[in-house]
This record gives C-alpha cells, structure tokens and sequence, in this order.
C-alpha cells in the first residue's frame, strides 16, 4: 500500500503530466473527475485540485490542512511554489517556477531553514556573502546576509530587505546542490 508521501506525489506526477488518476490508501484518495485531478481525504473533504487542460499545471491547495507538509514537499520536488493569497474559496494557488542551475527548492519550517544557515554561518563570517543559500524576496532570488532569531520569529536579511517569519511557517528557500567529486 502507498504511505500518504507517495501517494502526494503520486498525484503531483500524474497531474504535470496531465494523465487520470485513480489511487487510495486508508487516509487519500485521487481520482479524475472532468479532467481535474482531486486529491481528498474522508475528513477534509478535497484538499487539493488540478485541471488537466491547462499549460502549465496549476495546483490548488486548501489551506489549513493535515497534509499541509506533505503538499508542499510534493510539490517543491516538482519546482511548484506558492502564489498569491488564498482565493475566496480557501486555496492557495501553486505554480512551476524557474529555479537556477544546481539549486534545490525547499520548503520546509523555518527551523530548518535556520539549522541549514548555521551550517553555512561560519563561512559567511569569514568570506562574506555567499550563495548557497536563497530566499525570494521581489520575485528574484537573494543570497541570505544574515539570519536572527528572536520570541519565535526568524528574521532574515537579504541584499536591501528583510523577512520575518513566525518559526513554525512554512519558508521556501534554495540550497545549492552538493557536487561529490570523485578522484
């Protein structure tokens, strides 16, 4: 049987390539239903839609939700960020977006975006700015400067802006791509 991570991308995959779904397990469902993709659960009802006749695949995510986290790894892997506001219905709206070259998209809570940053905070210190990890801010990708944080909230600082984030958000942010060289 398919845990509820696989089935999440189960669906992700078949609706970016526009193909019918019919999967369960004892938690989701996903099926087709005029040509949109639904993914439900028994006490949430649907919780996630996409329409198989638009280019390119756009997702929508009930907000507040159980499966909130796995959604959203889902559909990081497949280079889908979050949108806008949430909608009148209660969806947000998830689009594929341009990731630069030997990036990977995270989202993910803030906690590990802050224990990721101090991996990095040595070096920092020493060079200065680098590049490993970013965050958008302005639709564009900034290196972070710095990263605070304080009663519960995660400051950071970008090239003329800074963010603030309650520790338990979800943050999407880019880590360069680890290159094992093998001599």
């Amino acid at each position: 049987m398919l845990s509820d991570l696989d089935l999440v991308r189960e669906f992700v995959y078949n609706s970016i390539q526009k193909k019918d779904i019919l999967l369960a397990n004892r938690s989701l469902t996903a099926q087709t239903v005029y040509n949109i993709n639904h993914l439900s659960t028994k006490a949430e009802g649907i919780i996630a839609t996409a329409q198989l006749n638009t280019t390119p695949t756009e997702f929508l995510i009930r907000s507040n939700l159980s499966y909130w986290e796995l959604l959203n790894q889902a559909l990081s892997e497949c280079n889908y960020l979050l949108k806008g506001n949430i909608d009148s219905c209660g969806f947000y709206h998830y689009q594929h977006c341009q990731i630069p070259k030997d990036y990977r998209l995270q989202c993910t809570k803030s906690v590990v975006l802050w224990r990721a940053w101090w991996k990095y905070r040595k070096n920092i210190l020493q060079l200065g700015i680098l590049s490993d990890l970013l965050i958008q801010t302005r639709d564009s990708w900034y290196p972070i400067r710095d990263l605070t944080i304080s009663d519960g909230l995660l400051y950071i600082k970008t090239l003329g802006n800074e963010i603030e984030i309650h520790a338990d958000d979800l943050v999407i942010w880019l880590s360069k791509i680890e290159v094992n060289s093998q001599n």
